[in-house]
């Protein structure tokens, strides 16, 4: 049986196992025997790639069948400092995977958004998560995270996805906040505010969030960068997750 090799991003993980992308997002997700369920996102890299960091050769020795023939659902292999020693090169589809076990996949771009909306919110999903309100694009926040020799906050590494804000983009203090599911509307209004009146760029406003977020309020897509480079995988329209992707679209709204 083949043996993938998966960076996982919730939670951040270097993972070998013998199932495919989607049978390996069900199992992650809803899990057959462990009590676990929860959003998903990860990437499979090229069985190939190995780092000195990661003990990989040893990990796939241990990534065999069960004595009744079933596949080895997973051997992780690392669970710390995994994303900054991950080549981005050749990484092409990472998969959003709903905690029903839907999953979808999303093709790497360059087409990176030029909306200026004003205000930004992001919810960093590894190394670490906080979730911050910024006056800087996706491209620039990561530029800003990863190479900005100034910044007192440098990462090697980063993911982060870009959630939508409404009329509060525009207006902070008196926008609506229409269908915004966010529980911390009062904290969010107080962070944009800042922005406004201070010499800032970004306001945190949860230092330990979850990284779990309703998936329709994703704004342009999913973020991964380096210090070398970055990829960005946008979401389908709306329109279009309802129309190819109705079952993932229900199952992430639920």
């Amino acid at each position: 049986m083949t043996v993938h090799l998966y960076l996982s991003l919730i939670p951040e993980a270097l993972i070998a196992s013998m199932y495919p992308p989607e049978e390996f997002g069900v199992y992650y997700t809803v899990g057959y025997s462990k009590k676990q369920r929860g959003q998903a996102m990860f990437v499979e890299l090229d069985p190939g790639f190995r780092h000195e960091f990661f003990r990989i050769d040893e990990g796939i020795a241990r990534c065999v069948p069960h004595e009744d023939g079933r596949p080895k659902k997973s051997v992780y292999i690392s669970t710390y400092r995994v994303l900054e020693h991950i080549p981005l090169t050749n990484i092409n589809t990472l998969y959003l995977v709903t905690k029903y076990g839907e999953t979808l996949p999303l093709q790497r771009s360059t087409d990176y958004p030029t909306d200026e909306s004003g205000f930004y919110m992001y919810q960093e999903i590894a190394p670490v998560s906080p979730l911050v309100v910024s006056t800087l694009n996706p491209v620039a926040l990561y530029k800003f995270l990863t190479q900005d020799p100034d910044s007192m906050i440098h990462l090697p590494a980063v993911c982060f996805v870009d959630l939508r804000l409404g009329d509060l983009a525009r207006d902070p203090e008196f926008g609506s906040v229409g269908d915004l599911p966010y529980d911390y509307i009062h904290q969010l209004r107080e962070g944009l505010v800042e922005l406004q009146t201070k010499t800032i760029h970004t306001k945190m406003i949860d230092r330990t969030h979850t990284v779990e977020y309703p998936y329709r309020m994703i704004n342009n897509g999913v973020y991964l960068g380096n210090i070398q480079e970055l990829a960005y995988f946008p979401i389908p329209s709306r329109d279009e997750l309802r129309k190819n992707y109705s079952r993932w679209w229900r199952s992430a709204n639920v």
